[in-house]
């Protein structure tokens, strides 16, 4: 089996986009994986007497998509080097279709920094931050 070879990106170019449609039982099935059982994610009707008005899903199960989409993008670089400065902007909801985006910004030597978002169906902001990682060839 031959190395991963990862082709360094241009300035501008952008990353394929990762979409994915959440669902109440995606939100579950991440409860269960992290443990992490708030009502808010998980019960409904406590989720409905909230500000949200109803579950919303994890921030780590968004921020997990962006990591998917990077680990497409550049492979085991991102899995050994990468890093992520996000901010949350908004709730992902049961039935939203979540749309993860980079872009390349910079690149000094191997190390690449990216913009990166989460919006949904709406283009509502979700998430934004930057990555950054090295490319090892």
């Amino acid at each position: 089996m031959s190395p991963e070879r990862i082709v360094l990106p241009d300035v501008g170019c952008t990353l394929e986009p990762l979409v994915r449609t959440i669902t109440q039982d995606t939100i579950n099935r991440y409860a269960d994986a992290s443990g992490d059982h708030n009502p808010l994610h998980v019960d409904p009707e406590f989720a409905a007497a909230t500000q949200f008005g109803g579950p919303i899903a994890h921030g780590m199960l968004l921020l997990a998509m962006l990591s998917e989409m990077l680990t497409v993008a550049f492979g085991t670089s991102w899995v050994t080097s990468g890093r992520m400065k996000t901010r949350f902007r908004g709730a992902g909801r049961p039935g939203d279709t979540i749309t993860c985006r980079g872009t390349v910004k910079s690149r000094v030597g191997e190390t690449v920094a990216c913009s990166i978002e989460c919006v949904n169906q709406d283009g509502d902001l979700l998430i934004s931050g930057d990555a950054t990682l090295k490319i090892k060839q």
